[in-house]
C-alpha cells in the first residue's frame, strides 16, 4: 500500500471555495481504480495550510491517477487556490514488514 501525503498552502480569502472544490470530487477520486481512501485534512495552527492523505493499493494505481485527465483537471483548478508551493510525499508502510 502507497500512503499519499500532499501539503497545500492556500489563499486565505479562498479557503473555503477550496474545501467546497475539493469534496465535490473526493468521491470521484475514490472511485479510481486503486483508491482506497482519501481526505483532507487542516493545520490546526494555520488555518490555510491542507493536506491530503491518500491509501493507493500499490505505486501503479497511484501512477496511473496521476496521469489520468481526471487529475489533470481536478489539479489545474486546484492550482487556483494556491498561494505557495505544494509538497508532496509517497510513503509505504513498515509495519507487517
Amino acid at each position: 500500500m502507497i500512503v499519499r501525503i500532499v501539503k497545500l498552502r492556500i489563499s486565505k480569502e479562498k479557503t473555503k471555495d477550496f474545501c467546497i472544490f475539493f469534496n465535490s470530487k473526493k468521491s470521484e477520486i475514490e472511485e479510481f481504480k486503486g483508491c482506497i481512501k482519501v481526505e483532507l485534512l487542516q493545520d490546526t495552527k494555520e488555518s490555510n495550510q491542507y493536506f491530503t492523505h491518500s491509501h493507493w493499493e500499490d505505486e501503479q494505481s497511484l501512477d496511473n491517477y496521476r496521469n489520468s485527465v481526471f487529475f489533470k483537471n481536478v489539479w489545474n483548478n486546484t492550482k487556483l487556490y494556491f498561494c505557495g508551493k505544494p509538497q508532496a510525499w509517497s510513503l509505504k508502510e513498515l509495519t507487517n514488514e
